[in-house]
């Protein structure tokens, strides 16, 4: 199995080439790596690479992951979906990427003693099986947002629907992208992050404005079920 370090430079080199392509500063992307089902070891390897922004999908797993990691100085972000009675355990994340309704923010305003940075899922091809918020249900959250300033807005999150043909997930990154736009227009707020883009489609992503990718088994290798 290709090492950590040697997956993170051929990604990089991908990002490099669709960055050019879309005339971006490959800077500008940063990767979340997807930790779920991965132990600390795993974890440990891309912390020797040089790597210390990662993603979980569940409080409950990363909690102890945290824990035992937390003399590295990582930067965890939360990417699956938050439940309200899960609100006040999530204090020591970067990042929550999956908020998707006032209920959301009310609980962890209520909580939240220091600011956190969150952006609003959105669920661009209104999947009814997937969380995150339709394009047209974002302007109250935004608006709860803005009025609790713990809760620092940063942009917008997707999930592309699951398909086989990678290049299929481009329009709704597009979309994203518009919306982001728009919502920029609308509201009065910067919104600099764009999530979107994970393993099997992150170039259209990187093309489309992708700010920050969220890459497991690019990275890791077959997930440990």
């Amino acid at each position: 199995m290709a090492s950590f370090a040697s997956r993170l430079a051929e990604i990089q080199a991908t990002i490099g080439r669709h960055a050019e392509k879309a005339a971006r500063d490959p800077a500008e992307v940063r990767i979340v790596a997807v930790t779920k089902t991965f132990p600390v070891e795993r974890i440990r390897e891309a912390i020797a690479a040089g790597h210390h922004r990662f993603g979980e999908n569940r409080v409950q797993e990363a909690l102890p992951k945290m824990a035992e990691l937390s003399g590295d100085e990582c930067e965890w972000h939360l990417i699956g979906h938050l439940q309200t009675n899960k609100a006040r355990m999530v204090e020591d994340f970067s990042m929550i990427q999956s908020i998707d309704s006032v209920r959301v923010v009310d609980a962890l305003a209520a909580r939240m003693h220091r600011p956190l940075d969150v952006l609003i899922e959105v669920n661009v091809g209104e999947e009814p099986q997937k969380t995150g918020a339709s394009p047209a249900e974002i302007e109250p959250i935004v608006r709860a947002l803005q009025s609790n300033p713990a809760l620092r807005l940063k942009g917008l999150m997707t999930i592309a629907p699951l398909t086989n043909n990678p290049e299929a997930a481009r329009p709704f990154f597009h979309s994203l992208r518009l919306l982001r736009d728009e919502s920029r227009q609308r509201f009065g707020v910067e919104l600099p992050e764009l999530s979107m883009g994970m393993t099997d489609d992150y170039p259209a992503a990187v093309e489309e404005g992708a700010t920050l990718l969220r890459l497991g088994r690019a990275l890791f290798g077959p997930r440990s079920l």
